[in-house]
């Protein structure tokens, strides 16, 4: 079994913490808001064993800066590309959670010719439709929420975080200790500006106003691999199965009983199921003339 390294670089003068592990073609895992790479402690290993895989802390998260600045779908993407380019690779599949896969798709699209596979797992980016505590989080004067709710008084009274969270329709489990997770990690106020910043660039009162739906055409032929949770409470599973009937050729794979984070809920599962995604399929050949052919077709 290779051993997952923590390692760090410093990128355009600030601080970048990923984790590697493994050898063989790439895969680079990146993680939803207010997570880390921590996310993926469940599958790295299994899946370190046929590929190298890198899973950065997204700027704003986790051990990584968290500097005043862009926290835009594209300026996260060109951090994912400067962070693969400086390691050293040229191209990878890349696998997106929820955040991470709007960041995933953005990629894809700034950046095609980086990109063997797409695989998005209950991904931001494809519908409107989001849970409330995010939306929540874009309203004026979040910030000073954030600071109680994440602060030192709400850490010593984790049980009444899970009660609060229930009441939103976030069920035992994955789900409720994830998002749970997610808000004790705000205590900093670093911390607390990066998430409201990335979430005010994708979310508005409304829901998720970044969307990806009509460009889906152009990942006709890039092999993707969408996954979702049946019982997604944060993004509904609908929005992959519209995704899927968008990409001719796409997968889908839905988990019967999981909620929004299937590769922690299921990671034997969903080892299997990206290792068949790879082995079952080429990596995309990137070719100028044939992106240009693509734009054309949708005039």
């Amino acid at each position: 079994m290779s051993a997952v390294a923590k390692e760090e670089i410093a990128l355009h003068g600030h601080r970048v913490r990923f984790r590697r592990a493994g050898e063989g073609p790439l895969l680079v895992l990146l993680h939803g808001i207010a997570s880390t790479a921590e996310t993926w402690a469940p599958v790295i290993d299994a899946l370190a064993a046929r590929h190298t895989v890198l899973a950065p802390d997204l700027l704003g998260h986790g051990d990584s800066a968290k500097p005043r600045g862009d926290y835009s779908l594209g300026a996260y993407a060109s951090g994912v590309r400067d962070l693969v380019a400086a390691l050293g690779y040229d191209r990878a599949t890349v696998v997106g959670h929820s955040l991470g896969g709007g960041i995933a798709m953005q990629f894809a699209y700034q950046f095609p010719e980086r990109v063997e596979r797409l695989v998005l797992i209950g991904s931001g980016g494809l519908g409107r439709e989001v849970h409330p505590v995010l939306r929540a989080a874009t309203l004026p004067g979040s910030e000073l929420v954030l600071a109680l709710v994440g602060g030192a008084w709400l850490r010593a009274t984790g049980g009444a975080v899970g009660g609060v969270l229930a009441r939103f329709g976030l069920r035992t489990g994955e789900d409720l200790a994830g998002v749970a997770a997610g808000i004790g990690a705000l205590a900093d106020a670093g911390a607390r500006a990066a998430f409201v910043r990335t979430a005010r660039a994708a979310i508005d009162a409304g829901g998720q106003r970044v969307s990806a739906t009509d460009r889906l055409y152009l990942a006709a032929d890039l092999p993707t691999l969408i996954v979702w949770g049946e019982r997604d409470p944060i993004i509904p599973v609908d929005h992959g199965r519209a995704a899927h009937a968008a990409i001719p050729g796409s997968r889908l794979e839905v988990f019967e009983g999981a909620g929004h984070f299937p590769h922690r809920e299921a990671p034997a599962r969903f080892v299997a199921v990206i290792e068949d995604f790879v082995r079952s399929t080429e990596p995309a050949a990137f070719a100028e003339s044939h992106w240009s052919a693509l734009l054309r077709t949708s005039a």
